[in-house]
């Protein structure tokens, strides 16, 4: 072949690895390759798992590594506990867990790592993680080899199923009995502490009040249709001359027939809000109605109909002015562009203030508020 010219710049420096035929060094070496440690987090403390021959399992055919890490003999010859630094009480653990949820490498998780890892060759082992960004912050801030792979997932699992099945037991110095405390003691403590600060919450209160306006008003349209059909068969032009569905339902409850309207023009001033053209507009039409007349016991269920739709209209203006206020505190802009009320329906669709901050204006657009 013709003779070319490299430059300076093409050269790249190889490295070559000694022959490990007969060296112990070399042997060591290959050994420390085929370690690999899992970070385990249980509700006592945290562990560090080592697995054994990890080059060896990756050869493996899937379907033969789910098998190896599904038997309790296979997985305890494969993964042997290497270190535990257990919580001091259920405040820690509650801490650990939350930092652990929100992938976040907190103080003691940082303690314990760099005593039994990084202090002890770190840059020789791979450490196998669960959480992905977890593993990023633990390679940014410590500088340990971080893995997550197929042999991590089915190692972590076999790790899980062994300290399930011997109840903690596998951990030093942890009972059985104390271990299952432990879970139980932690996860009630875990699910107060989310309630107690969660951010949405408030949001919550916004999205329940809405929900509930809605239903209030499906429920007040149905009732009042109801009492004005059946009202309507003793005094049929009432339903023309008010419009709306308390008033009506006002009417209804304080006169009762039709033939008590003119003795009691003033409730009927009263109901409608001072409207004495209305007010002697009805009094007119009742003298002249061509309703049916009813007995007692009807009016009687038709009054408690109408009753209903009362307190459901003015137990709805309550919570209609509870939504105001509360729109006004944690919402105040929102409330004031597009009111308390089309502000509440767009964080009901968006799920929270949080999420519909993060909504551009297209999806805000047509979030159908």
């Amino acid at each position: 072949p013709p003779h070319t010219t490299t430059a300076a710049s093409d050269v790249v420096e190889l490295r070559v690895e000694p022959s490990c035929s007969a060296s112990s060094s070399c042997r060591e070496r290959e050994r420390e390759r085929e370690v690999m440690l899992l970070l385990f987090e249980t509700a006592a403390g945290h562990a560090l798992f080592e697995v054994k021959k990890a080059a060896q399992l990756s050869k493996m055919e899937p379907a033969e590594l789910v098998a190896a890490m599904s038997d309790k003999e296979r997985i305890a010859a494969h993964v042997k506990m290497k270190a535990f630094a257990a919580f001091k009480d259920t405040s820690e653990a509650v801490v650990a867990a939350t930092e652990s949820v929100e992938s976040k490498l907190g103080k003691p998780l940082r303690k314990f790592l760099t005593k039994h890892v990084v202090n002890k060759g770190g840059s020789s082992f791979e450490l196998g993680v669960a959480d992905t960004k977890l593993g990023n912050a633990i390679k940014e801030k410590l500088g340990v080899r971080v893995v997550h792979s197929k042999v991590v997932e089915e190692a972590f699992r076999g790790v899980r199923q062994l300290v399930a099945e011997s109840g903690g037991e596998v951990l030093s110095g942890v009972e059985r009995s104390d271990y299952r405390a432990m879970e139980l003691g932690l996860s009630h403590s875990l699910s107060r502490y989310k309630l107690k600060f969660s951010p949405d919450k408030v949001d919550t209160m916004v999205v329940q009040a809405v929900g509930l306006l809605d239903d209030l008003d499906k429920e007040v349209n149905t009732y009042a249709m109801r009492c004005r059909e059946w009202y309507g068969w003793h005094f049929p032009e009432l339903a023309k001359l008010v419009g709306d569905n308390a008033t009506y339902a006002k009417l209804v409850v304080a006169v009762k027939f039709r033939s008590n309207f003119k003795s009691r023009a003033e409730t009927v001033v009263a109901c409608v809000g001072g409207d004495e053209a209305l007010a002697k507009s009805v009094v007119e039409t009742a003298e002249v109605s061509m309703g049916t007349e009813v007995d007692e016991e009807d009016m009687a269920h038709i009054s408690s109909l109408a009753e209903q739709v009362v307190e459901l209209a003015e137990y709805r203006a309550t919570l209609a002015e509870y939504l105001r206020s509360r729109m006004q505190a944690i919402a105040p802009n929102l409330t004031a562009l597009v009111g308390e009320l089309v502000g509440g329906r767009m964080v009901q669709h968006a799920g929270s203030i949080i999420n519909l901050a993060k909504q551009p204006a297209s999806t805000v657009q047509i979030l159908g508020a």
